[in-house]
């Protein structure tokens, strides 16, 4: 598949546009099934990009062990982020997902090993095994990375511990009333969530070959990761996908013909645009609009 394009940049960008399917989908683990909205994509994320710095630092791992020890590191601060938060709820628990990034960057930037505020420089491996350019090896493990996020949400989706996350998100009281093990379920939903995340921030320091704490704690991919799922949908697993595809394209295209500063800009209009006109998304819009004709 790789052979039939030539140009480099299209691996670039496509790279982008799934590594925000793999965090839309993540996201909506928690904050679309259960209702609990999460500020700290960025934290996750980063945990994983700098997870695999330390990897390679001090062992030069491939890279299925730094994506494997990314999503490890960043599980395990899920579940200790689950036991501290969870009990917290609406925007108690919202601040306090931001709060923890926060945290976190002011570690990494005060952390000299992993280049600290200056950032540090990442060398990519002069061959990839099966590919002739090791952009095209990235492309490729973040398009398996999608379909497996893309998977174990639509299996949770299906699943008692969807449905009962489902439960909490309609009310949490009267699943608790009813026998729902609400904490245990919000904590598994955190630490996939977290794993999910922190496997999409490994390979990110080959992509990027520089990684400086303000890239990787942007706060554009905590934007972004809310966004996807509320234009696509966050009661099902497609919403998601389909959300982070629309998003991450017009992205691209927009920093390509225009400016990377209007990202933004067009993630706010279309976000208006869709809780005026579509506020249960694209998926909620279509199926109205079926049930409507039918």
């Amino acid at each position: 598949m790789t052979r039939l394009v030539a140009n480099q940049y299209y691996y670039f960008a496509g790279y982008i546009v799934l590594q925000y399917v793999v965090l839309a989908s993540a996201w909506n683990i928690l904050g679309g099934y259960a209702g609990y909205v999460n500020f700290g994509t960025s934290a996750f994320f980063a945990l994983g990009a700098y997870t695999s710095i330390v990897l390679l630092k001090i062992f030069e791992l491939p890279l299925p062990l730094l994506i494997l020890g990314g999503a490890i590191i960043s599980g395990v601060v899920g579940l200790g982020t689950a036991y501290l938060t969870l009990r917290l709820r609406g925007i108690f628990f919202a601040i306090a997902t931001l709060a923890l990034s926060v945290v976190l960057e002011t570690f990494i930037v005060n952390w000299n090993f992993v280049g600290g505020a200056s950032g540090i420089y990442i060398t990519r491996p002069q061959k990839a095994l099966f590919f002739d350019d090791y952009i095209k090896l990235l492309f490729v493990t973040m398009l398996l990375l999608a379909i497996a996020a893309a998977a174990i949400a639509r299996s949770i989706e299906r699943s008692r511990l969807g449905r009962g996350l489902a439960a909490i998100r309609d009310n949490e009281l009267a699943a608790e009333a009813m026998g729902v093990p609400t904490l245990r379920l919000k904590v598994i939903a955190t630490i996939t969530s977290g794993m999910l995340m922190g496997a999409a921030g490994a390979p990110f320091p080959y992509y990027l070959t520089y990684i400086q704490p303000a890239s990787v704690f942007s706060l554009e991919y905590t934007v972004n990761s809310i966004a996807m799922p509320l234009i696509g949908g966050t009661t099902t697993w497609i919403g998601p996908v389909i959300g982070a595809v629309i998003l991450g394209v017009a992205q691209q295209i927009t920093t390509v013909t225009v400016s990377s500063e209007l990202n933004l800009m067009i993630v706010g209009a279309l976000l208006i645009a869709f809780v005026i006109l579509a506020p249960k998304g694209i998926v909620g819009f279509l199926r109205s609009f079926v049930h409507l004709r039918n």
